[in-house]
């Protein structure tokens, strides 16, 4: 059963923030909202743990798993940002956005597209992740709390992410699962970010997110 902690959304009280993040630097896996979807992440560098959400989602080891950061300085010691890259994310970021650019060695192997040696990176403008962020000084796992339909009863699973799905109901669904509810009061929200392609010269929009329309004024539109 997990441990629910109790944060507010937009004052988190230091001493939860504290406690998380000590359970995440002992590899815990965590349910915790973002600024798009509740997501199940963990420490980036806790190897166990990351294995523990890609079996959790039920991902292949060459399916790259998302991370966040809490700046566009410090995602730049985990990619290379080519000076047109930098330029989109500055003005995009925080927000809904994933960005698709080259990994430097610091991203585990585990989590980056073993092929184009690529990883997925998003600075979240949420105040509680922004502050466990700073509080574990390590990237964090993202990657929507969407279940498989084997990792749900049968008669309770829709294809479709249900619109009107509580945040009690997704604790449930998740409690033998993870370790860490991080619980805001924030019910689930169901549109997913913007992915970003920066790895050329010529970014492209590769799925039509929250915020897509802003991501468009800097970026050519390729599939979405």
């Amino acid at each position: 059963m997990a441990k629910i902690f109790q944060v507010h959304p937009e004052n988190p009280q230091p001493r939860r923030i504290e406690e998380i993040q000590a359970a995440l630097q002992r590899g815990a896996v965590m349910l915790y909202p973002t600024d798009t979807v509740y997501a199940i992440g963990c420490d980036l560098n806790a190897k166990s743990a990351v294995e523990r959400v890609r079996k959790i989602k039920q991902l292949a080891n060459d399916k790259p798993l998302t991370f966040l950061c809490p700046s566009l300085s410090n995602v730049a010691t985990y990619a290379f940002v080519s000076d047109t890259a930098y330029r989109i994310m500055k003005r995009l970021i925080p927000g809904p956005y994933t960005f698709l650019i080259p990994a430097t060695k610091l991203v585990p192997r585990l989590v980056q597209s073993p092929k184009r040696k690529t990883t997925g990176i998003r600075v979240p403008d949420h105040t509680v992740c922004l502050a466990l962020l700073r509080a574990l000084a390590n990237p964090i796992i993202s990657t929507s709390a969407h279940l498989p339909p084997e990792q749900i009863d049968e008669e309770e699973f829709e294809v479709e992410p249900e619109p009107n799905l509580s945040r009690i109901d997704l604790f449930d669904r998740l409690d033998k699962l993870v370790d860490i509810i991080v619980d805001t009061g924030e019910e689930p929200g169901y549109q997913v970010s913007t992915i970003l392609d920066l790895t050329d010269e010529k970014a492209v929009i590769m799925r039509q997110g929250l915020g897509w329309e802003k991501a468009a004024e800097w970026v050519s539109v390729g599939r979405s």
